[in-house]
């Protein structure tokens, strides 16, 4: 099996990286100026389970002239489109596309932009990122990686993926029930999004303050009532294990989103919380919290984005 993973990023350097040391057939699709940085420091990957580094294979997008069996989709919202034009002749009638994009948006646009056949449930939790110096840095142990169909089957293309994943420590799962844990990531991401971005700390410092744990708790409330309304209901073992992780005392955890709030950077607003907000907003459910939240880093982004 041939795996093309669309950017060699802190998500996708970090899965692709670990595939690669393992032996398995990764080609890195990446921009000239990361491809540069790449050829002459290699991927290097800093993280808790080991570092490394190795010297990936690497595509343009003018260099892809076959299909390949799966891809690897691993670019922030506001890159899809640029991505998805790059990667069209990666993508054949057999090929299989694993995003680990955040929010569900991305699985229509994939859907439409080539096949439903084509695209696999995929969900991720892990945290890394890029550093200055363009090193891969996983910031916790917590690697969680599990795919499947989405309608749940068991079928010999699945099988064949999980055979090829599994390598370089990443113990993946394959799932039965991924559109169900893939909405669960939403509602995690949107919830810790909103409440470390609007109280502008981490979830230990949200919980000593004045009403913190209170309101962490209503901002998760609001994203299930979405949720449930909109799209596949979650389990209560996940809700019972959110609830306890955002409101942990002590507990130094952030969200992505936060952390490029505070280095200037942009963020994934509108995939992670906005959509969030208009697919309430058109299922009658009422959500200030999230609201509140989608405005308030609606104009950091407005401001950033500005040339």
């Amino acid at each position: 099996m041939r795996l093309l993973v669309v950017g060699a990023g802190s998500t996708g350097g970090y899965i692709g990286g670990r595939l690669a040391q393992a032996g398995r057939d990764v080609t890195f699709l990446v921009r000239p100026a990361r491809a540069g940085q790449l050829r002459q420091t290699g991927l290097r990957i800093v993280s808790p389970h080991g570092d490394a580094t190795l010297e990936p294979q690497l595509a343009t997008a003018d260099t892809i002239d076959a299909p390949f069996d799966a891809v690897l989709l691993s670019v922030k919202g506001y890159q899809l489109d640029a991505a998805l034009s790059d990667l069209r002749p990666a993508v054949g009638p057999q090929t299989m596309i694993l995003p680990v994009l955040n929010g569900m948006r991305h699985m229509e646009t994939l859907a439409q932009r080539f096949s439903p056949e084509n695209v696999v449930g995929c969900a991720l939790k892990i945290a890394t990122i890029l550093d200055e110096e363009g090193r891969v840095v996983q910031l916790t142990p917590l690697q969680d990686l599990a795919y499947g169909e989405l309608d749940g089957r068991d079928t010999p293309r699945i099988r064949a993926l999980h055979d090829f994943m599994h390598g370089g420590g990443l113990a993946p799962r394959l799932s039965g029930e991924i559109r169900r844990e893939m909405w669960e990531k939403w509602i995690l991401l949107a919830s810790l999004g909103a409440i470390t971005c609007l109280m502008r700390g981490s979830i230990g410092e949200i919980e000593v303050a004045p009403g913190g744990p209170a309101f962490a708790l209503a901002v998760i409330d609001e994203a299930v009532a979405t949720v449930r309304a909109v799209g596949t209901a979650p389990s209560e073992e996940f809700l019972s294990a959110a609830r306890d992780q955002l409101t942990a005392k002590a507990s130094p955890l952030t969200s992505s989103m936060y952390r490029d709030l505070q280095k200037g950077r942009l963020i994934e607003v509108e995939t992670i919380i906005g959509d969030l907000v208009r697919s309430a907003a058109e299922a009658g459910v009422t959500t200030p919290l999230l609201a509140a939240a989608y405005a308030h880093l609606t104009v950091y982004q407005n401001r950033v984005a500005q040339p």
